[in-house]
């Protein structure tokens, strides 16, 4: 694991991202859009994965980015069965629910590979340095 200075560094926040700038013109299709509440669920669960990783990372010390982290990839499951939501309610095209499905899926097994790297470090993170 290399060194990182900026939480904007990191592939699980930059893939967080790229998901959470698919999700808004999802939401703004026909029928999404006139279900508020969905819509803005949907859109702070994915908001969610991207501000846990950037606030966990800036508190510098590994066992609450790990806590932090782990919200991420509580989040990245949340946006998931909000996608099947979606789906069922006929929201989404097949391919399209497809795509951002297997996106979720793939952050969460990587914000988890990086859940296991920062365990399987010595560091403990930048506010532990003598």
């Amino acid at each position: 694991m290399g060194t990182v200075k900026d939480f904007e560094e990191l592939a699980i926040f930059q893939k967080a991202r790229e998901l959470s700038k698919k999700i808004y013109p999802v939401t703004n299709s026909e029928g999404f859009k006139s279900d508020y509440r969905f819509v803005q669920q949907i859109r702070a669960a994915t908001g969610s994965i991207m501000d846990n990783i950037a606030e966990g990372f800036e508190r510098t010390g590994n066992k609450e980015f790990l806590n932090f982290l782990y919200i991420a990839k509580g989040s990245c499951g949340e946006v998931r069965s909000q996608l099947i939501r979606a789906n069922d309610a006929g929201y989404l095209m097949t391919e399209m629910y497809e795509e951002l499905y297997a996106e979720c899926r793939k952050l969460s097994a990587a914000i988890m590979n990086f859940i296991k790297e920062i365990k399987a470090s010595d560091i403990t993170g930048a506010k532990y340095k003598a």
